[in-house]
């Protein structure tokens, strides 16, 4: 995994939660050792997250970790405290604050209107009688 496919990445899994209950500001650098080296940073400021490949002087928490960690992280597969009590990160910094990423919730998917629902039901539908018209024709085919 290249640098930018990391930044990338975390972008994509920190946008999944929502950050809009955190009132305090956060901002996290992550300096990223062995696969994907490199600094980065996550901060969340007016309820939402950005992560930036970019170091961040006036952080809160220094965190040195490896690509794959901060993945597992960011997935939710791994717990902040868990992996700083068992040496997979190092922090430095005002240490408190980095609870608040446990706080963080996955945004719930938008919920489907009755017009979605007919929609996608119809979609199916459409796919299962297309797959029993290409089953029957190979059926006709092989008794040929």
């Amino acid at each position: 995994m290249t640098y930018e496919e990391l930044v990338a990445k975390l972008q994509t899994e920190y946008g999944k939660y929502d950050a809009s209950t955190v009132k305090e500001h956060l901002a996290i650098q992550f300096n990223v050792r062995g696969e994907a080296d490199g600094a980065l940073y996550l901060e969340i400021a007016d309820g939402k997250i950005h992560i930036e490949p970019y170091e961040y002087y006036d952080r809160d928490i220094l965190v040195t970790i490896s690509a794959q960690n901060l993945i597992a992280l960011a997935e939710g597969k791994l717990d902040v405290l868990d992996a700083f009590n068992n040496g997979m990160l190092t922090a430095e910094g005002d240490l408190p604050k980095a609870l608040m990423l446990k706080d963080l919730a996955k945004k719930e998917e938008p919920k489907k209107t009755v017009a979605q629902k007919v929609e996608s039901t119809v979609s199916t539908a459409k796919a299962v009688a297309k797959a029993a018209t290409v089953v029957k024709k190979s059926n006709k085919d092989k008794r040929k």
